[in-house]
């Protein structure tokens, strides 16, 4: 028996052959492209691209040139809009890393384009460098937070950075020399490819170039300070990275949270009662596909929230400033949530449990009595995980030393049926 699916007609079929050729340029223009992609570009009825690539393949351009529009949706728009006809889409070298071609693959099918890459601005830096492009690790901050740097900062490692204007070299050299890396080896290098192509190389601390070219790739070489802030790659980072008001999961407890969380690619976490964000950020810098959205009612702590997720390099933490349940309406379906504050409050717990996916885990910390209760409650209506965390740390007894036992923590964790079966079982 065959079943036959349904066309869905929010699928656009292909157009054979295809219409849309992206073709990657560097700063040697037509020089650097293969026969193809010229020929490419000199049969398109329309040309996009920015100021600067159009001007480097004007020779080429025989129908109507375009320069993208503002904001860039507008565009993407007038390419959709072209369609069927030949067209040509100017990138900056690769225009899958980090390019033009990623956007516009997100509504325009594949086997409508043909990709013509040239080498990016990464490939580029690693071979003036005469680094292995493998063990670089390459981070766009091109239009982003320069913070984003901030995990990647290690003794030893290697790392090239993409930029977004002259000011973006001085910047990161001003982020080193504050986080405690101002040692680092930093190579800029501007304008790869082309005539007007520069490389020099600074200590962080002492960086000295007066103008640089718009277009520029920061090689960093990092040398870590006695006082460096390094972000360990494991969960249950200190207390003292993070600023806070003692409303902190604590290290011991954050380390079997995250483990129980057990983040998976692009999930989505709600940190619930989030305290100082240790859990969303910790969350987050597992992997970046990881998002997280923290929810604090006290407008100090929000505040204190988006700091450390600045200083941990992960910017993109959503915060939410306000009181659950209320908060919770209208957020994005989570895929796992974590209860750390507030807790026992009417209505939280219940609606955190009808906003969780099903599959989702819920994992809740209580330290307090009343909070106690409720994941007693709830494991004996829902089943699920408890176990009971005691830690106690050495300190001074007089002369002696002793154990001082912290407040114990009782966790409840929980995977919500996936479906009805599930559930009956």
């Amino acid at each position: 028996m065959r079943l036959l699916s349904t066309p869905d007609p929010s699928v656009v079929p292909a157009v054979s052959p295809p219409w849309l050729t992206i073709v990657g340029i560097g700063e040697d223009g037509l020089a650097g492209l293969g026969d193809a992609a010229k020929a490419a570009i000199a049969k398109a009825e329309i040309v996009f691209g920015g100021a600067r690539h159009l001007e480097l393949a004007a020779a080429a351009i025989i129908g109507e040139s375009r320069a993208w529009l503002s904001p860039f949706e507008r565009s993407v728009e007038a390419v959709l809009a072209a369609r069927a006809r030949p067209v040509v889409v100017l990138a900056s070298g690769d225009p899958f890393f980090y390019g033009v071609g990623v956007t516009l693959s997100r509504t325009i099918p594949r086997a409508e384009m043909t990709v013509f890459p040239a080498p990016s601005s990464f490939s580029l830096a690693a071979s003036r460098m005469r680094w292995a492009l493998q063990d670089a690790t390459c981070v766009s901050l091109h239009g982003r937070p320069i913070d984003l740097i901030r995990p990647h900062l290690h003794s030893g490692s290697r790392i090239l950075a993409l930029t977004s204007d002259s000011d973006g070299p001085r910047a990161l050299s001003a982020l080193l020399t504050q986080a405690g890396f101002g040692a680092s080896a930093l190579t800029v290098l501007e304008a790869l490819g082309g005539t007007r192509e520069r490389v020099s190389t600074h200590r962080a601390d002492r960086f000295a170039l007066d103008e640089t070219d718009m277009l520029n790739v920061c090689a960093v070489e990092v040398a870590a300070g006695a006082a460096a802030r390094v972000l360990p790659f494991t969960s249950g980072l200190d207390d003292t990275l993070f600023e806070h008001d003692g409303q902190i999961t604590k290290r011991e407890v954050r380390a079997l949270t995250l483990s129980t969380l057990a983040p998976r690619h692009g999930e989505l976490l709600w940190d619930i009662g989030a305290g100082s964000g240790s859990i969303g950020i910790e969350w987050m810098l597992a992997d970046p596909s990881l998002r997280a959205v923290a929810i604090e009612a006290v407008p100090e702590r929000t505040a204190r929230i988006r700091q450390n997720a600045a200083h941990f390099g992960v910017p993109g933490l959503a915060v939410v400033e306000s009181a659950a349940p209320g908060a919770l309406v209208g957020l994005a379906v989570p895929d796992a949530i974590f209860i750390g504050g507030g807790g026992s409050e009417d209505g939280v717990f219940d609606a955190a449990i009808a906003a969780l996916k099903p599959g989702g885990r819920l994992v809740a910390n209580a330290v307090t009595i009343e909070m106690e209760a409720v994941l007693l409650a709830a494991h004996a209506r829902l089943g699920g995980s408890l176990i009971r965390i005691d830690i106690a740390r050495a300190g001074p007894i007089g002369q002696m030393t002793g154990w001082r036992p912290a407040m114990p923590v009782t966790q409840w964790s929980w995977r919500k049926p996936a479906n009805e079966i599930e559930e009956q079982e």
